[in-house]
C-alpha cells in the first residue's frame, strides 16, 4: 500500500490518523502541495485533480480522503471479522484454511472494487459524522487567516510552476491551464468578505455540534475512538496551527478536553504532532520557506 501526502494536507492527516489507528503498514511518499510537488508530471498524469491523499493498494487507486477512510475501516473490518476462525482452523485443517483463504481473497477483492464511498461503515452513527464533517471546507478559512503577504507569495510560485508544467508537457496543458483559472479564481473569492464570513460560521456551527456530542461519551460517536475522530481532529490541529485556540477550541470545555486527550494517542503524534506540535511547526514551515526562496531566487520552478 502507498499513500502519497504531505503533512500541510489537512485530507492527508486525516487519512493517516485512520491508517495509523488500524495499524495498518503503508509506503509514505511526501508530496508537497505549497512547493508545487503535487503538479509534478508524473504525479499530476496519475492523478489530474492534484489533490491530496492519494491511496494506492495495487492496482486500486483511491483520491477522496473519505472514500479511502471507509475503504480502511470496511477492509480491516471485515479481516478482524475473518480471524478468530482462521487461527481456529489453522489448528485442524491447514488444507480447509488454503481453500477458505482463497474464498476470502477473492472476497477482500471484490470488496476492493467498491471504491466510490458505497461501503457504509457498520456503525450509522460513526458514518453520519463522518458525513458531517467532511461537509465543511477548510480551504477557505485556512487562506482568509493566513497572512497576506504569505499567501501570496505561495500563490505566485504555484502559478509560476503551472506554467512551466505546460511548456515541460504540452500534451497536459489544458488541465494545467484549468488549474491555473482555478487559482487566479480563489484569489477572487479571497477578496470577498462574505466567503470568510459562511466559513467561520459553518466552523462555529459544527464545533457547537461537536461540543453538544461530548456530553454523550468521550469521542464523537460514544466511548470509543472512530473513523469520525479521525476526520475531526485535523480540523482542530489546523485551527491550532493558525492560532485560533482561543476563539474557537478553549472557548468550548468539553471540546478543549476532548483535544487534549486525542492529542495523546499515537496516531495523532504520527501524523500531527511529529510535525506541527509546539517548536516543531517553525521547523516544517522554515523547510518549505526555505525552499520556496531559494526556488524563486534561482526561477527554479
Amino acid at each position: 500500500m502507498q499513500l502519497y501526502h504531505h503533512p500541510y494536507s489537512l485530507d492527508s492527516q486525516k487519512v493517516r490518523m485512520a491508517l495509523e489507528e488500524k495499524g495498518i503498514d503503508y509506503t509514505s511518499y511526501h508530496v508537497n502541495p505549497l512547493t508545487g510537488k503535487n503538479m509534478n508530471v508524473a504525479f499530476f498524469r496519475m492523478n489530474p485533480s492534484a489533490k491530496l491523499p492519494v491511496f494506492q493498494n495495487g492496482a486500486h487507486v483511491i483520491y477522496r480522503a473519505f472514500d479511502i477512510i471507509q475503504y480502511v475501516s470496511s477492509f480491516t473490518s471485515r479481516v478482524q471479522r475473518w480471524w478468530p476462525c482462521l487461527t481456529l482452523l489453522i489448528r485442524h485443517d491447514i488444507w480447509m484454511l488454503i481453500y477458505l483463504f482463497r474464498c476470502c481473497h477473492r472476497y477482500l477483492d471484490r470488496l476492493s472494487v467498491h471504491l466510490s464511498g458505497e461501503i457504509v461503515p457498520v456503525n450509522t452513527e460513526v458514518y453520519q459524522w463522518m458525513q458531517k464533517v467532511d461537509s465543511w471546507n477548510p480551504k477557505m478559512f485556512t487562506l482568509t487567516h493566513t497572512p497576506i503577504k504569505y499567501r501570496t507569495f505561495v500563490s505566485k510560485f504555484i502559478r509560476r510552476v503551472l506554467i512551466a508544467r505546460m511548456a515541460e508537457a504540452p500534451d497536459l496543458a489544458s488541465m494545467y491551464h484549468a488549474k491555473l483559472r482555478e487559482a487566479y479564481e480563489t484569489e477572487d473569492k479571497l477578496k470577498d468578505p462574505d466567503i470568510m464570513k459562511q466559513s467561520e460560521e459553518e466552523l462555529s456551527k459544527l464545533l457547537d455540534d461537536v461540543e453538544a456530542q461530548l456530553n454523550n461519551g468521550k469521542y464523537l460517536a460514544g466511548d470509543e475512538f472512530s473513523p469520525a475522530d479521525s476526520v475531526f481532529i485535523p480540523i482542530l490541529a489546523r485551527i491550532t496551527l493558525l492560532d485560533l485556540d482561543e476563539e474557537y477550541i478553549n472557548c468550548r470545555p468539553r471540546l478543549l478536553e476532548y483535544y487534549t486527550l486525542v492529542k495523546q494517542r499515537p496516531s495523532y503524534k504520527v501524523a500531527i504532532g511529529k510535525f506541527f506540535g509546539g517548536w516543531k511547526k517553525y521547523r516544517t514551515l522554515f523547510k518549505t520557506s526555505f525552499f520556496l526562496c531559494v526556488r524563486t531566487l534561482f526561477r527554479k520552478y
